[in-house]
Formats: C-alpha cells, sequence, structure tokens
C-alpha cells in the first residue's frame, strides 16, 4: 500500500515525478493527477488511477509557451496571441503534435492539449523537471473535480505517494479549451477564460461544445461528467416542496430571504462569478459529504465564467430523467 503525503515541497514533488511516479498538484483552476507527459509507462498509471477510459485524452501542462514549441509542429499566429495574451493561465489549445508525445496522451488524435498554469507552486516545479505534465483533474473519472489538496487525499489516498498542496484553487472551473486543427479555431470547452475574452482576441473563433459519449479531440466533451453522488435537477419550486429533508436548493446568488435552516445554498454572496466559480465543486462535494439525495439548482447567467458553470452543470445532470 502507498503512503500518501501532502507537503509543499516543489523539491520532494519533482524527485516522485523523475522516479516515474504521479503526484497531486495545485494549479489556478482544479488539482491534476500529474506526471511525466512523454512517459506511456507514466501516463498509464494516470489513466490506472483515475480509471479514466483511454478514449479521453489529456493536457500537458508547460513551464513556458517556448517549451510547448518542443511539443507540437506548427503554432498559428492566432493562438500564439491567446498564449501571449493568457498565459499563464486557464487556457488550453490544441495544436497538431509532434512524435515525442505518445498517442495515449492525445487518444490517437493529430492535436495535443497544451497549456502553462499560472499557479506559482506548479510553475516552479515545471522548472525543475525536464518533461511537461500530463494533468487531469486529479478525481476518480466522471467526479466532482478537486480544489484544494484534501479533497485530493480523500479520493486518491495510497494510490499516490504525494500531493503538492498549493491551497484551494483559485478559479475552481477548468481550463477555457480552443482548437486550432482547423482552418477556423473552435472553442472545445468553456472554462476560466470567458468566451467574450477569446472572441476579442480571436474574432472568427467558433462555439462548438460537444456532449458526446466517445469523444476524442479533447477533454471535457462527454455528455456526463464533473457529478457528485446527488441527483442535479433545474429548479422547480413545485417539484421540490413534494420532496424529503435530503433534498435542497442551489441558487447562484444569496437570496434576500434567505435562512440557514432552510436547506438552501448560494454559490456567491453578492452574485459575483469570480466567486461562484471558485466555490462551484466544493459546494458539490459538501452536499456529498451531507448525504444529500438531490439538489435542485438555478441556472447561472449565460455569460462570462457562468457560461462554463452552466456547462458543468449540464453535464452533472445530463442523466437526471433517468436516475428519477
Amino acid at each position: 500500500m502507498i503512503q500518501t503525503l501532502i507537503g509543499k515541497s516543489t523539491e520532494e514533488a519533482a524527485a516522485f515525478l523523475n522516479e516515474g511516479q504521479i503526484i497531486g498538484i495545485p494549479t489556478e483552476t482544479v488539482y491534476g493527477l500529474a506526471g511525466n507527459g512523454l512517459d506511456t509507462a507514466v501516463v498509464s498509471k494516470i489513466f490506472e488511477a483515475k480509471n479514466r477510459p483511454y478514449f479521453d485524452p489529456l493536457i500537458l501542462h508547460f513551464k513556458s509557451l517556448k517549451a510547448v514549441n518542443e511539443c507540437v509542429e506548427s503554432f498559428p499566429t492566432a493562438a500564439k496571441i491567446l498564449a501571449e495574451t493568457f498565459w499563464p493561465g486557464p487556457l488550453t489549445l490544441i495544436l497538431p503534435k509532434r512524435a515525442i508525445v505518445p498517442d495515449l496522451v492525445t487518444a490517437g488524435s493529430s492535436g495535443v492539449a497544451v497549456r502553462v498554469p499560472s499557479h506559482e507552486l506548479t510553475l516552479k516545479l515545471l522548472q525543475e523537471i525536464p518533461f511537461p505534465l500530463a494533468a487531469p483533474s486529479a478525481n476518480p473519472f466522471k467526479y466532482v473535480s478537486p480544489t484544494s489538496a484534501q479533497h485530493v487525499y480523500d479520493q486518491l489516498q495510497n494510490k499516490i505517494p504525494y500531493i503538492l498542496d498549493g491551497g484551494n484553487s483559485e478559479i475552481g472551473i477548468e481550463s477555457t479549451i480552443v482548437s486550432f486543427l482547423d482552418k477556423t479555431p473552435r472553442i472545445l470547452r468553456f472554462g476560466g477564460i470567458p468566451t467574450e475574452e477569446i472572441i476579442k482576441i480571436c474574432p472568427d473563433v467558433i462555439i462548438d461544445i460537444q456532449h458526446a459519449p466517445n469523444q476524442h479531440e479533447s477533454p471535457g466533451q462527454l455528455e456526463h461528467h464533473y457529478s457528485p453522488n446527488c441527483i442535479l435537477r433545474p429548479f422547480s419550486s413545485t417539484e421540490y416542496a413534494s420532496e424529503s429533508e435530503k433534498c435542497v436548493k442551489l441558487y447562484f446568488k444569496k437570496r434576500a430571504d434567505w435562512q440557514e435552516n432552510k436547506a438552501e445554498y448560494f454559490l456567491s454572496e453578492s452574485g459575483d462569478l469570480k466567486e461562484a466559480a471558485a466555490r462551484f465543486f466544493s459546494v458539490l462535494r459538501e452536499f456529498d459529504a451531507k448525504k444529500i439525495e438531490k439538489v435542485y439548482f438555478e441556472w447561472l447567467p449565460e455569460q462570462g465564467l457562468g457560461r462554463a458553470i452552466n456547462d458543468r452543470l449540464k453535464r452533472a445532470s445530463s442523466n437526471y430523467n433517468a436516475l428519477g
């Protein structure tokens, strides 16, 4: 059995990675389950620890834009402008890959997902190792993404040797993904960079968000994903009134008549989308910890980070009709 340690030492983290181990790392979006992204055997460990299907590709994390060039065949001008604008930060680009990138990372696709994270500890770690890190979210496949070292420990203890503790994730929602594999760039996942900001830099980009059972081009496109154990349903006060005590309501912002004993929750006290995103996955985990059975939620404004949160809610609740 592996003993899982939590610490703040990038030197210790680098030692495990250089030995071919996989570890938990912090990023500004969510915590990742990381390993040498150029070593097929190590990448296999990531899939096994998460119970992730091999058709779901991974994102490679780099220390700099310059380092990304070592793993991609080309870097279109528009993609480079986006990178220079938003890196380090929560933007992932899909670019044509070089042969050095294992097919296992890309699920056989000709493109590789790449980004430069902005978390200080992880950037320091990337400077100390000679390879990029493949790092999907550090949680069992399809479950709620982790936003703290404790979240990772709760679910992956005894499966990994080390979790680099960088505090709570600042953004709390995964990165925005933009593909440059075609002539027209496409947004494949809403995330930490609002769509409006992408369009300002790249006005010809199109939105191509897919909900598919077997999607190969990009992470985060599965129809049912980011799911807690409780059932999520779009808000309906009439339906809610007939439910048991194990049901709660989740609002975007704190209501004027909110009372703590009403089984009502909110993502942001003031209606701030950044705060809502940072709290989103933690709130879903709280529901599971309290053994809540059903959550009735209201959609957020379809703008900025609200669009990304709504996407996660849609995927997490995609099978609610079947579940009752």
